[in-house]
This record gives C-alpha cells, structure tokens and sequence, in this order.
C-alpha cells in the first residue's frame, strides 16, 4: 500500500469533515448574496446549455471523433507530433484559432483528440491555448471598441504566447517527450485508406457546420460580417449536405439514413423558420442514429464521439455551475462582489495585473463577450496592462476548460500549462501599461 497517497486521502476527508463540521448554515440561510450566487450558477448553466452544448460542443465532439477514426495516427505524428518539423507544428498549431473561432471549453474534444493520437506536447498546449485566443472576429471587436493599440496588442501577444507557451512545456517535460517520440518511431506505418485531400473535405464541412452555426450578429448592419451572418444558416445548410454527400460516397456509410436525416432536417427548417435550433438538433440525432448503425468506421466514429461526450461534458456543466455561483454572469453578481474585482484592478501594479490575470484564468468567457464586460470594467476604472493581462489570460482559460485539461494530460501538465498562461499575462500586462497606460 502506498501510505503517502493514502495520508492525502485522509487529509482531505478530514478537511471536507471539518468544512461540514463547522458549515454556517444559519448565516448562509440569512445571506441574500448566497442565494443569489446559487440562482445565478442555474442562470449560467442554462444560458451554457442553451447556446454551447448543441451548436458548439457538439459539432466538436464529432471532429475529435473522427480525428480519433479517419486521421492516421502517422498523420498526427507527421505535422504535430514530438518529432514533427518545429516551426511547421508550431505554425499550425499557433494559428487554429484565427480558423476555429472557438471558445475555452469547445476546444477542449479537439485538443484531446489530437494529444491522444500522438500529437507533442508542445504543438497541443499551443494549440490549447490558441483555439480560442487567437479568435479574428474578437480582435477587430477589441480594436474597434477597446482602442487599436489593446487589439494590435492582443493579437500580437496571443500568438506569441502560443508559441513560447508550447515551447516551454515542451521544454519541461522534454524527458517524457523524447520517450514519446522513441515510442513513434517505433510504431509501423499504417495503411492508408483515402487520399488526403477527401478526409481534408470531410474535416473542412464539419469545420465550417462549427463556425457558422456560431457565427456572432456583429454591431454594424451593414458589411461582410453582417451579410455572413444573415446567410450564416444557409451557409451552415450547404456545409451539412456537403457532409452527407461525403458520408454517403466517400466514406460509405447508410445512404437510406443518411437521406432521412437530411429530410427530416429540411422539413424541420420549413416548420420551424425562426427556430434554427430545431432543426439543427434533428441533424445531430440523425446523424448519430445514422453512424452508430453503421458496422464499420461510422460506428467507430460515434463511439470515440460519445467516450468524448461522456468525459468532457459533466466536469464542464459542473464547472461552469461553480464558475457561475462565484462569479455570476455579466451584470450580476456571484458570491465574489464585482466592486472587488474592480478595486483589484485599477492602476499597473504588480499585483492589479496578476489579479487580472487569475480572475479571469478562472472565469469563463464565450466567444466575443470578454470585450463588452472589458469596456464595462474599463469604464469602472480598470488599468490598460490589467485589461490586456485579462484579454490574454481570460479567453484562453476557464474552470471548466482546467478541468477537462487535468482529465486529458493530468495534474502535473495543467499547473503548469495555466501557471504559464497567468504568469505571461500578467508580465505583458505590465509592460503594455508602462508603455501605453
């Protein structure tokens, strides 16, 4: 038996004792912030589940799927693994989010998708982080709302943390990475079953489905981001029946199934017009029912879809309903007052930026929301170099998303990871106010 394990487990049951032992249940009943705090956590879970879950975790779910069943574990090995060219697995891998536009927790099913067949630490950490830092629509949003110096600065800053984030964790875990890169040169070569470029075709349909189902109204009513928008349904339409064309000729799965689904969804939108949900949920149960019928790599296909689901969704509702009750949502107030959050923040001290950095490491953004919450926080007396130390830090991280992180490469790996992350934002922020505050 080992002991030392053992006495950690003790010490936390006898510190769980104790917090119940001595639980102020009688202030905590008496408390109206208290009560608030567990509304709110119900408010962000519903909110999360309502424009997350089906058209965001869900289209992610299935792309780490068929990572997991259609990319050759050579392929992965090839552009991002241990052994891989530097600077071509770290140029992929630094510049996914300005492709993805994803949020903290949607990218998590890729990220673990392609650590887990082999993809290196370093290229998976950059791509960790740069999924939902190195978002295009959010860094004109934060150069024309915030000021161009704070979004030039964003986007200069979260490529380059991307990069000198993964380089680093390369360089600390370089033994177990020299092991991994023996353990692939090992392996035989698989077959390939299909050229490159119609995979490239399967991917580029379930990516754009992703992109456009969650495409943000932006301010303007007028220009290409807002005739984007106005499409982005019709758009995501044609990227659907591109999937199942490959489905069906390509990848030879049920074409019966595969053709009710697509009716099914068609007359769902006709029904429901002003309801894209609706249908878009019909896609997804027909789709699900269409590859898990199928005996051979559709059926393969759902399964990993579904071990991902199953891992990776519990601990993100479960921590966005904690993230929910400390910090609530934008305009209302969790257990933790926002007047502290602000009066920790003003100024360029060392410790306004690394308080702007962990608070927003923990809270969690969606895609776009960092910049009006930002320019509330701005307007309330927030500093430059904390405001960019939160930019940096905010997107990128999230409770949910650590959780999951921990899951995929374990306790060790994601300290540092989100070590990193907090220590680089708040030494840019910084140097950004000195320069510019």
């Amino acid at each position: 038996m080992n002991w030392k394990e053992e006495w950690k487990k003790l010490a936390v049951i006898v510190i769980a004792f104790m917090a119940c032992f001595h639980l102020p249940v009688e202030k905590l009943q008496e408390s109206e912030r208290v009560g608030n705090a567990l509304w709110e956590s119900l408010y962000l879970v519903r909110w999360y589940a309502q424009e997350h879950v089906l058209l965001c975790l869900v289209p992610a779910f299935f792309i780490a799927g068929a990572i997991g069943v259609f990319v050759s574990q050579a392929s992965v090995m090839k552009y991002l693994g241990a052994d891989a060219n530097k600077a071509l697995a770290y140029g992929v891998a630094s510049v996914s989010g300005t492709i993805l536009a994803v949020c903290s927790c949607t990218v998590l099913p890729l990220f673990a998708g392609i650590y887990r067949m082999g993809a290196g630490l370093g290229p998976a950490s950059a791509f960790l982080y740069s999924g939902p830092a190195i978002n295009v629509l959010a860094i004109v949003l934060t150069a024309r709302i915030l000021g161009f110096e704070l979004g030039v600065a964003r986007a200069v800053g979260a490529i380059s943390f991307s990069v000198i984030i993964g380089l680093v964790m390369h360089f600390i875990f370089r033994r177990e990475e020299l092991e991994k890169m023996h353990a692939q040169a090992a392996m035989p070569q698989p077959e390939v079953s299909r050229p490159l470029w119609k995979n490239a075709f399967f991917f580029a349909s379930m990516v754009g489905i992703l992109v456009f189902a969650n495409w943000g109204r932006p301010d303007a009513q007028t220009g290409a981001w807002h005739a984007i928008y106005s499409a982005k349904w019709i758009i995501t339409a044609l990227f659907s029946v591109a999937l199942g064309l490959i489905l069906v000729f390509w990848l030879g799965m049920p074409w019966k199934r595969i053709a009710a689904t697509g009716v099914a969804s068609a007359a769902a939108a006709i029904a429901f017009r002003h309801e894209p949900m609706i249908p878009f949920g019909v896609a997804v149960i027909g789709l699900s029912w269409a590859t898990s019928a199928d005996k051979g790599e559709g059926g393969e296909w759902f399964g990993t879809t579904w071990t991902f689901a199953k891992q990776i969704l519990p601990l993100l509702l479960g921590g966005v309903f904690v993230a929910g009750a400390l910090l609530g949502r934008p305009g209302h107030e969790g257990l933790i007052p926002s007047e502290w959050i602000v009066r920790s923040v003003g100024g360029n001290s060392l410790g306004a930026n690394f308080f702007a950095a962990f608070a927003g490491a923990f809270m969690y953004f969606a895609t776009l929301t960092e910049v009006p919450i930002l320019q509330g926080l701005i307007g309330s007396g927030m500093g430059k170099g904390p405001a960019l130390a939160l930019l940096l830090a905010g997107p990128a991280l999230s409770l949910p998303n650590m959780l999951v992180i921990r899951s995929v490469m374990g306790t060790k790996k994601t300290v540092v990871f989100v070590s990193l992350v907090i220590v680089m934002a708040t030494a840019t922020g910084m140097a950004y106010g000195a320069v510019f505050g």
